[in-house]
């Protein structure tokens, strides 16, 4: 049976990293929102921060990404989602998605200092290295810190036990 893993954290936290160790572990496919933002609209973005406009469009994504690993779990083939999922609802939307797709599903939670993760975040943007999609200013980093909502033990509960050691 295929897996779904979701990597969960908010900016900077290093799921990107992760969601790459875990596809090539698991031999699965990674979809990160970044990446899939950054080829199909980053280009179009409104000159003032505009986060409705943005998440229209990562929306617009996930459903993509969604159907994609529908059919990858049709084949006995794990998706990787890097997408964020730094709300409840998020998660939970993904855990009845990855049941109604028949599929296990698998929550990474990745909890890293909020100063450490702004570091790593101003390096990311300077190095323009591996897991750069595009700069993330302050303002942004800020407005996830807002959204960000860490998994409850309850939470935790209803996902699976990761296959492997814990990430």
């Amino acid at each position: 049976m295929a897996t779904w893993h979701l990597i969960a954290g908010s900016t900077g936290a290093g799921k990107t990293t992760v969601a790459r160790q875990i596809a090539d572990r698991m031999r699965g496919v990674r979809f990160s929102i970044d990446e899939w933002m950054n080829a199909l609209y980053w280009m179009d973005y409104p000159e003032k921060n505009d986060f409705s406009w943005a998440l229209e469009r990562v929306q617009r994504c996930e459903a993509q990404i969604q159907a994609v690993a529908q059919q990858l779990a049709e084949a006995g083939i794990d998706a990787v989602l890097d997408l964020g999922f730094t709300t409840r609802e998020q998660r939970s939307t993904w855990l009845k998605k990855a049941h109604a797709a028949g599929t296990e599903c698998v929550l990474h939670v990745l909890d890293v200092d909020p100063k450490l993760r702004w570091e790593r975040v101003c390096n990311r943007n300077q190095e323009l290295g591996a897991t750069y999609s595009f700069a993330v200013t302050r303002e942004m980093f800020d407005v996830m810190e807002t959204r960000w909502e860490a998994p409850s033990e309850d939470e935790r509960r209803m996902f699976g036990p990761p296959p492997t050691a814990t990430v």
